[in-house]
């Protein structure tokens, strides 16, 4: 095919705000710290050495060894824990919601990235350590968007109930899942070793957090990935002096309208902030902190605390609160020696929205990057496209478009009406010069001629369009068939396929291949032949 990667800004799956931050556009300058280039980090490091201490790097290392108790993992994630400790260690970050099995495949282009990162920054700055980390959303409760995932065209969907913080969630009654899954995928090896990774994650571990630990590290640990849950009384005293002001000063609501002013007239909005962006969080519940008739109140109970209480509650358990979407990127950077977030194009979107609150907190704004995105094409798709003279710019376009382009393209004949429509208005704008020498009404004669006769152009245009793409239908729906594989339902393939489907027919080494082929700064989208 004519290229292996189209731009992101040519794609037309990024909205505007993320085209004009790709493109550097002075007037969104404000919204970030640095732009993601590898020149660049190194003003980001000096910034987060002068910020990030030696007490907060012990408590994040004594959380993660706690979090790991139990779970076999990797010398080198083992030694990347250990480093954290040291100040010439920082992290690179990417977050993302406990999918059932990973999810999308979006999710291991998320990680990949970070890894990929690090090891960039690794060849440019060798006096330095630099971390991937997965941050698991833990404490999200929308379980509807994370209990699925699609193997063929089959939804493998876990059948449960619940309200609570996502990664507190039993796994009980996941069993049934398994038997849908292992019998999709079959027999063989590569099968078998998938079968076996969903039954260690998902039968042998009591809650959906400890199952996702399991999983992650089972496919990346041994690129020395740390994975992190923020759900942790110990990280969130750290975030004490945030979680009080918040509660009281109520400062990320007035300085995200603020910005969202600004922007509104420009772009669309992914966040529009609370009063107070934090929920009340337990075993059972994950619910919005109000303030009404001077007292705080957990919405959907009857829960109900004074100024003072709920203060003295977040002193003695911070556990108990949860950032939202607003200030769950505030805690993350709180909490890691971090350099970078890295996400899709909705996230980083929302991240723009919120550097003032980062500056009004002196909390260091990390870079921010755009995760890789990949379309995965066999050597067969390869040749049928190459056959059918499509390119990727082709396939990237909406198909209907598509269609259109392809069958000009195959006709003899000349379908597009342009210059036709071009010299009827050129005629007519000669008999409008007319009109002033005579009768005006006249003039609205030769315009609802003028018309008419357009409109008749192009109806006979649309009718030439009709008539050739039936005598090419053959040859169309071959092209439609090759675009619904690679975009299927019409939508990226990352958004809408499990990596499991890939990873059988790479013969097992899907990741790995990814790992050697992905460029995190490259804004492309990156087409992978299998």
């Amino acid at each position: 095919m004519e290229t292996d990667s189209i731009s992101y800004q040519k794609s037309g799956y990024f909205n505007s705000l993320i085209i004009d931050y790709l493109n550097e556009k002075t007037e969104l300058k404000e919204l970030y710290n640095r732009f993601p280039k590898l020149e660049n980090f190194k003003y980001q490091i000096e910034e987060k050495s002068k910020q990030f201490d030696s007490n907060s790097r012990n408590i994040l290392v004594n959380a993660l060894e706690n979090q790991y108790n139990g779970f076999q993992i990797s010398e080198q994630t083992k030694n990347n824990i250990t480093s954290l400790s040291n100040s010439t260690t920082y992290t690179i970050t990417t977050g993302h919601q406990l999918n059932l099995f990973t999810g999308p495949l979006y999710f291991l282009y998320k990680i990949i990235a970070t890894i990929n990162l690090c090891k960039k920054l690794k060849e440019k700055h060798p006096e330095h350590n630099f971390i991937p980390v997965y941050w698991m959303a833990t404490e999200d409760h929308d379980f509807e968007e994370i209990n699925h995932f699609n193997y063929k065209d089959v939804k493998i969907k876990w059948d449960k109930k619940s309200n609570c913080p996502v990664g507190r969630i039993k796994t009980e009654g996941i069993e049934n899942v398994f038997k849908s899954f292992e019998l999709e995928l079959g027999t063989g090896e590569i099968a078998n070793y998938l079968k076996d990774l969903f039954k260690q994650s998902y039968l042998k571990n009591d809650t959906l957090s400890h199952a996702t630990r399991y999983m992650v590290n089972a496919l990346f640990g041994n690129e020395g990935l740390v994975i992190i849950d923020g759900d942790d009384s110990a990280l969130k005293r750290l975030f004490i002096p945030i979680i009080k002001n918040e509660l009281t000063e109520r400062k990320s609501y007035y300085e995200i309208s603020k910005t969202n002013d600004k922007l509104k007239n420009s772009y669309e909005l992914s966040v529009n902030p609370r009063e107070i962006n934090l929920f009340y969080i337990e075993d059972t519940i994950r619910e919005r902190i109000i303030f009404e008739k001077n007292e705080f109140k957990v919405n959907n109970t009857k829960l109900t605390f004074s100024e003072n209480e709920i203060l003295n509650l977040v002193e003695s358990n911070p556990e108990k609160f949860s950032p939202n979407v607003v200030l769950r990127p505030v805690y993350e950077e709180v909490i890691l020696p971090n350099l970078c977030y890295i996400g899709g194009g909705g996230e980083i979107a929302y991240w723009l929205q919120l550097k003032s609150v980062f500056d009004i907190y002196g909390v260091t704004f990390p870079i921010l990057l755009i995760r890789n995105s990949v379309v995965l094409i066999t050597e067969k798709q390869n040749k049928k496209a190459n056959k059918l003279q499509v390119t990727w710019n082709d396939l990237f376009c909406k198909q209907t478009n598509l269609i259109t382009l392809k069958t000009r393209e195959l006709s003899k004949l000349p379908i597009d009406f342009s210059v036709l429509k071009y010299n009827l208005s050129q005629q007519f704008e000669k008999l409008l010069q007319i009109t002033t020498q005579t009768d005006m009404s006249f003039f609205g004669a030769v315009k609802a001629q003028e018309k008419k006769q357009i409109k008749g152009l192009e109806n006979l245009e649309k009718r030439l369009l009709k008539a050739e793409k039936r005598i090419h239908a053959e040859k169309l729906n071959q092209i439609m068939l090759l675009q619904n594989e690679l975009f299927p339902n019409q939508t990226l393939q990352e958004r809408a396929v499990n990596f499991s489907e890939f990873y059988i027919k790479s013969d097992g080494t899907l990741i790995e291949k990814l790992i050697e082929t992905l460029d995190p700064l490259e804004f492309n989208f990156t087409i992978i032949t299998l």
